[in-house]
């Protein structure tokens, strides 16, 4: 009662159920969600990976997913909330704050409540989208960002839009799936030819994280990755 935003009930029993596997399970993989850009280094294994769930007993397909285009939403949402949080530091501060989050910060302080309940209406109908995918789907499998690690300092890769505080464009895998409040994990699958790892993203229906779990473990089962080590 203390917390409004925690569920009433116990967890479900992660360490005695995590083994259960996947067998059985209907697992839509997705390469691109619709419209993202992935690097053909990280789309392969991930790809690789997600077809080797048909081995561990599971129905892997490809839906095609027409889902709302989330990217302008989360920029406008999350600078509104920076602005909101921080934009009144700003005066005393500015000098002593990381540049980008004084970009964001004056971005969100630009924006208007109509424009945020319209961002956020687009945010509602996202994750209706996504309710609407996981009554066909146990799980849906994709890439977890869509580069390999970039260098120090970088915000966004070479070759890819560059802004002043923004990196949506190639993280557009996860942060859709904190709009619609969907669990997911990530899991090692490979490395680039630089060596840098690669990530599969498993995501669940809302509250099955036992699921998700179980599918992680599954595939760490199945494809041990804990000695992998890249050659430098």
């Amino acid at each position: 009662p203390l917390d409004n935003t925690s569920l009433e009930g116990a967890p479900e029993d992660y360490p005695g159920r995590l083994g259960d596997g996947v067998a059985g399970l209907r697992i839509g993989w997705s390469p691109d969600l619709g419209r993202l850009r992935v690097d053909p280094e990280i789309a392969a294994p991930c790809e690789a990976a997600a077809r080797r769930f048909a081995g561990l007993g599971a129905l892997v397909e490809e839906p095609v997913l027409d889902w709302p285009d989330t990217a302008e939403t989360i920029r406008v949402m999350w600078s509104a909330h920076e602005g909101g949080n921080y934009g009144s530091r700003l005066p005393e501060w500015r000098d002593r704050m990381d540049p980008g989050l004084v970009a964001c910060i004056e971005q969100g302080l630009g924006c208007t409540a109509t424009d945020y309940i319209r961002h956020r209406k687009q945010k509602l109908a996202f994750s209706s989208a996504v309710a609407r995918y996981f009554t066909a789907y146990d799980l849906l499998l994709t890439p977890t960002v869509s580069v390999a690690a970039l260098p120090v300092g970088r915000l966004n890769p070479e070759g890819w839009p560059q802004h002043a505080w923004d990196w949506f464009p190639w993280a557009g895998f996860s942060y859709p799936f904190n709009f619609s409040g969907n669990p997911a994990a990530t899991i090692p699958v490979g490395f680039t030819a630089a060596g840098l790892p690669v990530g599969l993203q498993i995501v669940g229906r809302r509250f099955a994280d036992l699921t998700v779990l179980q599918a992680a473990a599954a595939y760490e089962a199945a494809h041990p990755w804990a000695d992998a080590k890249p050659d430098f």
